[in-house]
């Protein structure tokens, strides 16, 4: 039951995610983080905890950006004291994306394995690090970061919301259920 969101406007969004993510606290207790784009480059900062004690005045500084994603996790798989597992993730490659969810994928275990054979290495052991690593992969071979995503959601199976943002996009998804 993580709480997921994502923001675009003409305003910077960092006091607006902080805002909805207090709200959302009741849906998840163990971590929080926020992501934003500032037209260069990617800001985040997570951490284990609640919203309040999270992020602070000098964090919220650094969130610049007209978009951002943010996340409130209730864990249902990995370490729950780990701060490696605390959302929005991030992925440099190729173009740079940043993605938060919520849910399970029955085939995580799966995914794991193809994707570690061609030398994959994870660092946590959640299925939202598979997403990620796929939507990387899917992104190589696509025109669009719509595209891979929507090539990614054909492999996993499960029930989940997504919210991802790359350079010029945010972009919500949820499973065909």
């Amino acid at each position: 039951m993580c709480g997921i969101l994502g923001i675009v406007s003409t305003n910077p969004v960092n006091q607006e995610l902080y805002d909805a993510l207090q709200l959302l606290q009741h849906r998840g207790q163990d971590a929080a983080g926020i992501a934003t784009f500032d037209g260069r480059m990617f800001h985040s900062h997570k951490a284990v905890g609640m919203v309040r004690d999270v992020f602070h005045t000098r964090n919220m500084r650094d969130l610049t950006g007209n978009a951002g994603i943010g996340h409130v996790r209730y864990p249902t798989a990995g370490n729950r004291n780990d701060p490696e597992q605390a959302q929005p993730f991030y992925v440099n490659s190729p173009f740079g994306t940043s993605f938060a969810h919520n849910g399970n994928l029955i085939n995580a275990p799966k995914l794991r394995e193809e994707l570690e054979y061609p030398g994959a290495i994870f660092q946590t052991t959640i299925d939202s690090e598979v997403i990620a690593y796929l939507i990387a992969r899917e992104r190589l071979k696509s025109k669009t970061v719509e595209e891979a995503v929507k090539r990614c959601m054909d492999r996993i199976k499960g029930a989940y919301s997504l919210v991802i943002m790359s350079p010029r996009k945010l972009i919500g998804a949820r499973d065909p259920f």
